[in-house]
């Protein structure tokens, strides 16, 4: 067994906590230190997981920190990773890459030119659910792909979030908050996407805060909260998509893919599992067993996976797919500004399919 990648943690908020325990159980990776701007708050996390807290300065060039995963706001996640590619780190990040497709670029191209590695989130596109459905695809169960259609509605996040202030500023709302699960999942089924149009809209000018010591408060709104669009793929396919912190509820599925031979119901892609179905033409609705992915995965698998992909290989949730993904939404939001079909500019290779396993080891 080789030595594990050992990572330090920017930003221990509310999402460290999934990424904490999942680290915890896998042997790829090991956690070496943590930084924060909240100094008390790393000091707290440091000393319950049993390492370092450090300035993030300091954690960025230290000597014993291969990999360093970036989980700060959308705002600050290219000015971390450029600071640790150009202290010769690896640098895995939360979603979405950066709050701009400039500064995203900046990464990846920073990136290349050190000779590191740059992964992002989301890794959920990796369990059994996305990459269960996605084998099916493969294995022509549903035929030539035509369509697919994917569904996110939510009242907003307010509701329950104590500090939403960044869903609803640049870099946030529905789109490139949730659109990255989605539109991740969408070019891991059905491949990059080549064109997009859409409408968007912002019923509301400021929200209210639910819960938490600042309940009554109210934020503004600078971005865009009901999003909907039609992607084409390079294949194409045509992806339908709805991405609203606007509306209550919906019965529609969170990703369905439509063939000229059957119909395919994919779980939650903010999920790593769930029930995949099929209905074949003639046939019924059949549930499918898991037959790829990552077995009982959690936040950070992208990591583990990083850590088990050979130096001269991509890993799956690599920087130049997440820069597309990013590129898709930022086009996405053009179109529906404009009023007009836009081109993406860029472009990526479909990730690798996952075998059926347990998590990577090294």
């Amino acid at each position: 067994m080789g030595q594990p990648l050992r990572i330090g943690i920017v930003g221990v908020g509310a999402i460290s906590a999934q990424y904490l325990g999942t680290i915890a159980r896998l042997e790829a990776v090991r956690l070496v230190a943590v930084a924060d701007l909240d100094a008390a708050r790393a000091a707290a996390v440091a000393a319950e997981q049993g390492v370092r807290a450090l300035a993030v300065d300091e954690l960025v060039t230290d000597p014993e920190v291969d990999v360093v995963l970036n989980l700060t706001v959308p705002a600050a996640h290219a000015d971390v990773a450029l600071r640790a590619i150009a202290a010769g780190k690896d640098v895995y990040g939360e979603k979405p890459l950066a709050a701009t497709t400039d500064e995203a670029r900046a990464i990846v191209e920073a990136g290349r030119a050190a000779g590191v590695r740059v992964g992002c989130a989301p890794d959920t596109v990796l369990g059994t659910g996305v990459q269960t459905a996605r084998k099916a695809v493969d294995d022509g169960l549903v035929g030539t792909p035509v369509a697919a259609t994917a569904t996110m509605v939510t009242p907003g996040h307010e509701r329950w979030h104590p500090n939403p202030d960044f869903y609803y500023q640049p870099g946030g709302g529905p789109l490139l908050d949730m659109g990255p699960y989605y539109v991740t999942a969408l070019v891991t089924l059905l491949g990059p996407v080549e064109s997009v149009v859409g409408s968007a809209s912002r019923p509301r000018s400021v929200r209210t805060v639910g819960s938490g010591p600042r309940a009554g408060e109210q934020v503004p709104v600078d971005v865009d909260t009901h999003v909907t669009g039609v992607l084409r793929h390079e294949s194409g396919a045509l992806s339908t998509l709805v991405m609203s912190f606007d509306t209550v509820a919906s019965r529609a599925s969170r990703i369905e893919v439509h063939g000229d031979q059957g119909s395919l119901v994919v779980p939650d892609p903010n999920n790593f599992d769930g029930t995949v179905e099929l209905h074949r033409l003639g046939g019924a609705w059949e549930e499918l067993p898991a037959s790829a992915g990552y077995r009982d995965a959690g936040r950070g698998y992208g990591l583990a996976d990083l850590a088990a992909t050979p130096p001269d290989a991509t890993a799956r949730a690599n920087g130049d797919l997440a820069f597309h993904v990013l590129d898709v939404m930022t086009s996405l939001l053009t179109a529906a500004d404009k009023g007009t079909s836009v081109a993406v500019a860029s472009t990526c290779e479909r990730p690798a399919a996952v075998p059926l396993q347990d998590a990577p080891r090294v």
